[in-house]
């Protein structure tokens, strides 16, 4: 049992980090997408179910002169009381008096919201005063909000420090991301494959670096193909390049080919006469494509290339689209490897599908519950499968 499940919030007010950073339509304010709030609704109703009260603190948007309108956590109250079927008290500052009181005053069962936290310069500095005063308005803290993890903020990192070991602990969201990514990275069956994807190499340099320690194959799809097909001498038209990184893909060819693991690229593509939905499209070899045309998806050879492997793996991680999805021309790639993933999940594979775009198109594909784990944490995923500390996780291990 987890240290979250175990613990009994009875008479004790939780304070805890969510990640609550939504998007809002411009005009009416409403919440578009409220994937975040649902993903915490769990570790709220345990502390509620045990007769605790919970109080919420996130940041919303990116605030750079204090508070504003647009950013205030006010435009959550109304729909997160629907979800969890509870009023929700709100605090217009999160360490002002009205916050204390507030705090002070809750009852078990009882839900505060505090209002965003980026409205303080200091939360983003890490400053230790700041993250002292929020300390004092709970009991305990939880830390639920993956998301965030690898930023050293007030919230996330420096707080943890004015709790006792029994007293800080992740939530249910967050302990299933981190033992999720621990499973990939550390405890992973082979075959292992990694599929990366996106625009650029210089993004996943890193990523791919330490993969190459730990995966038996790494697909590579997207933009970032091209740079390896010009590194090789091949001719991409006028696909995405990156010149400055030619001598970094010849690299991380070179150490797979050292280490054994096998870098699969797209043998062929579609191809488009400029980057809009209404473009011509045909189709090339990946390493032949005529001057005047671009690489906007990886073709039908690609993709029975890429099933095959995909669908022999025991362990998948899934980070970044394999061409421009958003347009329906270019979206049979990624829909490809999307339904290979969710096949070779339905015959025992570990598949973690983690990073904007990618956990995008499983969500528009309708694949979301036929993979094993989709994780809410864009930057925070790619920069632990980079090797790095995330300040948020090492905060709560300490």
């Amino acid at each position: 049992m987890s240290k979250f499940a175990n613990h009994n919030f009875a008479g004790q007010k939780a304070l805890i980090r969510v990640d609550f950073n939504v998007p809002l339509d411009k005009q009416t304010q409403a919440i578009t997408d409220d994937t975040r709030i649902k993903a915490a609704l769990p570790t709220i109703k345990k502390i509620l179910a045990d007769g605790g009260s919970v109080i919420l603190m996130s940041h919303l948007g990116r605030p750079k002169e204090g508070p504003e309108e647009k950013s205030s956590l006010k435009h959550l109250i109304k729909h997160l009381g629907e979800l969890l079927g509870t009023g929700v008290e709100f605090a217009d500052d999160c360490i002002g008096q009205q916050a204390v009181d507030k705090a002070a005053a809750l009852q078990p069962g009882q839900v505060l919201l505090l209002e965003n936290l980026r409205f303080y310069k200091q939360e983003e500095k890490g400053d230790e005063g700041f993250a002292e005063k929020l300390s004092k308005l709970g009991d305990v803290y939880v830390n639920d909000a993956f998301g965030t993890a690898h930023r050293a903020h007030a919230s996330t990192a420096v707080i943890a420090k004015f709790f006792p070991g029994d007293k800080k602990m992740f939530g249910l969201l967050m302990e299933g991301e981190v033992s999720s990514a621990e499973k990939v990275l550390h405890g992973s069956e082979k075959p292992f494959t990694a599929i990366i994807g996106g625009a650029k190499v210089s993004d996943k340099i890193l990523i791919i670096e330490n993969l190459l320690e730990r995966a038996t194959d790494i697909i590579i799809g997207g933009g970032m193909a091209y740079t390896f097909f010009k590194a090789q001498g091949g001719k991409i038209g006028s696909s995405l390049c990156e010149d400055d990184r030619l001598e970094t893909a010849k690299e991380i060819l070179k150490k797979a080919d050292e280490k054994g693991v096998c870098i699969h690229l797209p043998g062929d593509s579609i191809i488009a006469d400029k980057f809009a939905a209404d473009a011509e499209t045909s189709s090339a070899l990946s390493n032949t494509i005529p001057d005047g045309w671009m690489g906007l998806d990886i073709g039908m050879m690609a993709c029975e290339t890429f099933a095959k492997v995909i669908k022999k793996s025991k362990t998948i991680l899934w980070n970044g689209p394999m061409g421009v999805f958003e347009m329906d021309k270019f979206q049979h790639g990624t829909k490809c490897i999307a339904t290979a993933v969710a096949e070779a999940t339905q015959d025992g594979a570990f598949s973690l599908v983690g990073g904007g775009d990618s956990v995008a198109a499983v969500n528009q594909f309708g694949y979301t519950d036929k993979v094993s784990y989709v994780s809410t944490g864009g930057g925070a995923m790619l920069e632990y499968f980079e090797g790095k500390v995330l300040p948020g996780i090492a905060a709560i291990n300490e």
